[in-house]
């Protein structure tokens, strides 16, 4: 199937801002390499800005479809670490592209594509609270996993490739560790913070209470899950 005008547009635009940097991607230059008249990007785009936001969006899917099916890990912390380190790959090998990702005005399409990427991590989240390892609440979590991973990226992508520092997203991802898990539950019952964390992933499906019992039993372990919590 022959690419569209408007995706042939986006494709062109990405490569030059990959290959060349942000200054490169002019409407004259996108529609010169895609072969089309610049009166084009205006009809489909609006203006320059709207192409970045598309290729900003194509930047999002492309992220999203890398990301592992879940399910294919055994153990839900390996899996939220794979995701954590596609996240730095990902900003690394296409710094232009993440910084303009992270800077450009999206779209409702833009913004859905997004929040499909955030659903996973907090999918992600949930299952390494129903193993019992979440220290703190889910939503917290999330929080700080994303702040932390973008943070580290834009972090990298400013240091010089000869002077990387190669060691920070690890010991960021560490440090996230200590501040979010709990070790491998032993015999012994954790503490009320981890137990509560855990019986709130777990809350939904519990069918035997109403739905007016959950919403209640969940709040009340959102209240335990917080107090004393890192």
């Amino acid at each position: 199937m022959q690419p569209t005008t408007r995706s042939r547009l986006v494709d062109v635009a990405a490569h030059l801002l990959a290959t060349e940097g942000p200054d490169a991607v002019t409407t004259r230059s996108v529609a010169l390499a895609a072969g089309v008249q610049a009166p084009a990007i205006y009809r489909l785009f609006g203006d320059k800005n709207g192409l970045l936001d598309a290729v900003a969006e194509h930047g999002f899917a492309s992220y999203v479809a890398q990301k592992p099916p879940m399910g294919t890990d055994d153990d839900p912390v390996e899996g939220l670490h794979a995701g954590w380190t596609l996240h730095v790959g990902f900003g690394l090998a296409n710094p232009a592209l993440f910084r303009l990702m992270h800077t450009a005005a999206r779209t409702p399409a833009g913004q859905a594509t997004v929040d499909s990427g955030t659903a996973v991590l907090r999918r992600r989240v949930q299952l390494v609270a129903r193993a019992g390892r979440l220290r703190v609440p889910e939503r917290r979590a999330v929080d700080l996993i994303h702040a932390a991973g973008t943070g580290v990226v834009f972090a990298l992508i400013e240091q010089p490739p000869d002077e990387r520092d190669e060691t920070l997203a690890d010991l960021a991802w560490e440090a996230l560790c200590r501040t979010l898990l709990t070790d491998p539950p032993a015999a012994e019952i954790p503490g009320p913070v981890a137990a509560a964390v855990t019986l709130r992933a777990a809350a939904p499906g519990l069918v035997a209470l109403t739905p007016a019992e959950r919403t209640l039993l969940a709040d009340w372990l959102d209240r335990v899950a917080r107090h004393d919590a890192p």
